[in-house]
């Protein structure tokens, strides 16, 4: 009988230092893997944690993780050619298929920006499935901000505005992302999704100031990670009154995820 739970060792192809705390690895697999899933990430006898997909090609996956812990410390220990073991992808995936056509919103804080980069990327790489793009990322000071060479590259295409919490330096505007979603012309769009990611608070926060600004909560979705231990509903830690976190999320429209706010 398979055994679910058993993860199996995959090499790392390369490591890209984003910040002082944050790292890609690039890591061989071939999965089929849909924007916003992720992987359980493991070492042998030191732990697992959830990790979401921040890349994708034919034969890799991406992870961009931050030194936290002790898994993420054996992590950042590890070398290109060494062995990551890993299980997955699980969870709910962005409706790809329903933001075609349609005008989309994407805000995001911190590392936030990691779960929806391949989502970035693909209407990025087929600008006629989709009428516009709109981006926000925010990041706590300029030491945070991760991703530069894909964020230069999604200005080309998409209308984007990068925002500090409480610093300024040149190209980035100053505030909060709350600050900034009313410069999103939401009257505009004849149908439209906003995708919310980062930390609980951020998204809880972002979510209500799109609703100020006349954005219907069904068209909101956002990506929730809670405890997600064993991510086949089998421990219970991330259930929220009846709900699985890792099997019916980490996508969830706002209309259920409104429930699930801590």
């Amino acid at each position: 009988m398979e055994n679910i739970m058993m993860p199996e060792p995959h090499r790392i192809l390369k490591i890209i230092k984003e910040t002082k705390a944050e790292f890609t690895f690039r890591v061989q697999c071939d999965a089929e893997t849909r924007h916003g899933q992720f992987f359980q990430l493991s070492i042998p006898k030191v732990g697992e944690a959830p990790i979401s997909v921040s890349g994708k090609g034919e034969d890799f996956v991406e992870f961009t993780i931050r030194k936290v812990g002790k898994l993420t410390d054996g992590i950042f220990g590890l070398r290109p050619g060494d062995m990551l073991f890993m299980r997955g992808p699980y969870g709910n995936a962005f409706p790809v298929e329903r933001f075609e056509n349609k005008d989309l919103v994407v805000i995001t804080g911190g590392t936030g920006m990691a779960p929806v980069k391949t989502l970035l990327n693909h209407f990025y790489d087929h600008p006629e499935i989709c009428k516009s793009v709109y981006h926000i990322a925010g990041f706590k000071d300029i030491d945070c901000v991760l991703f530069n060479e894909e964020r230069e590259k999604f200005k080309g295409r998409f209308q984007t505005i990068c925002t500090l919490d409480n610093s300024e330096a040149d190209g980035y505007e100053r505030g909060m992302v709350t600050e900034h979603i009313r410069k999103i012309p939401f009257e505009s769009f004849e149908d439209y999704n906003v995708v919310i990611v980062g930390p609980p608070v951020m998204m809880h926060f972002a979510a209500k100031e799109c609703m100020a600004n006349g954005v219907d909560e069904a068209k909101i979705w956002v990506s929730f990670e809670r405890k997600m231990s064993c991510a086949v509903g089998k421990c219970g830690h991330c259930k929220i009154n009846e709900t699985y976190v890792c099997l019916e999320g980490p996508v969830f429209n706002y209309t259920k995820a409104k429930e699930l706010f801590d």
